[in-house]
């Protein structure tokens, strides 16, 4: 029988050198990892190449990890960097794409839209569609990908209680969003 390691051995296992630990922890991490990004970029691809990069950038940056601190939030903060610097850049190549076609480009569906089904959950993903990037972030990691308040701190790189203000507001906008789709 075989006792499975924790993430704070596999960490300290990988701050060592092991890169059979990090490829566990990498395992372990990689659906959220994906799903955080998704969230943030919009598209399956730029995710993937998001949450890879993340990857190899906390490999590069495990000798400064502090010991003893959750490997998940500290993680899925640099996995949130990565896709928020890709929506960016997409962004900017959207409008440069727009001037040279002289036509508008198609909005990106959004992950809620492939993951909800069914009348009322499309409703809700339309109405999460049309709220700003921050309040649909914190909505989309604390409820649907049901990260902890400190892991959603730690992945928008604010403190727990911003993110409770954040989602208080962002709420509150899905709330006035849904109420208008039935007036």
């Amino acid at each position: 029988m075989t006792i499975e390691a924790t993430d704070a051995d596999l960490v300290a296992r990988a701050r060592s050198g092991d890169d059979r630990a990090f490829g566990m922890l990498v395992e372990r991490h990689q659906t959220v990892a994906f799903r955080t990004a998704y969230v943030i970029c919009g598209n399956a691809a730029d995710a993937e190449d998001a949450a890879q990069d993340g990857f190899i950038k906390a490999r590069a940056a495990m000798g400064r990890f502090r010991a003893g601190a959750p490997f998940r939030p500290w993680l899925l903060t640099i996995v949130t960097n990565e896709a928020r610097n890709r929506r960016r850049a997409a962004g900017r190549r959207s409008v440069l794409t727009q001037r040279a076609a002289a036509e508008p480009v198609a909005p990106v569906p959004l992950p809620e839209t492939a993951a909800l089904a069914g009348a009322e959950r499309s409703e809700l993903a339309a109405a999460l569609s049309r709220l700003g990037p921050d309040h649909r972030e914190v909505i989309v990691l604390r409820f649907l990908l049901d990260l902890s308040e400190a892991e959603c701190a730690a992945a928008l790189g604010c403190r727990p209680g911003t993110v409770k203000s954040r989602l208080s507001r962002a709420l509150g906008r899905l709330r006035l969003e849904l109420e208008g789709t039935h007036a």
